[in-house]
């Protein structure tokens, strides 16, 4: 279970690979918030509830990143952590976020994640999960 940023000139491309769609979405979920912050610094003092939903897997992908994105840039929240679950009919996610209000001297600024794009998405449900996607930055 783990993710990599890919080679783009502009934006980030990143990879995961995980052995099911659970963890393959949490990582995804991880690799967004690194993105922006610094998550080493976060503390697990609030939970939130959010449920995703998606009409295929590609869509409930870019909806998950975009609502991370929401709740990060817009609504202030810094997540540590994630407890998902996935589901393929219908398909949809039920989340638990915990962490923190962003305090951008203790968590750091990174850069703001404009939105996940359809361009370059791949999904692969293999021997393992591989999801690609790219984030406008």
């Amino acid at each position: 279970m783990s993710y990599k940023n890919l080679e783009h000139s502009t934006d980030a491309l990143i990879e995961v690979r995980a052995s099911n769609l659970t963890e393959a979405f949490e990582v995804a979920g991880k690799s967004v918030i690194q993105t922006i912050m610094d998550d080493s610094k976060i503390d697990e003092k609030t939970q939130k509830n959010i449920v995703v939903n998606g009409k295929n897997l590609h869509y409930l992908l870019y909806n998950w990143i975009e609502e991370l994105i929401i709740l990060t840039i817009t609504d202030g929240f810094a997540t540590k952590r994630f407890s998902i679950v996935v589901e393929k009919e219908p398909f949809l996610i039920k989340a638990e976020l915990f962490g923190e209000q962003i305090d951008i001297k203790k968590h750091g600024f990174k850069v703001e994640i404009k939105s996940p794009t359809f361009h370059e998405m791949e999904i692969d449900e293999g021997e393992e999960i591989r999801l690609k996607y790219l984030l406008d930055l």
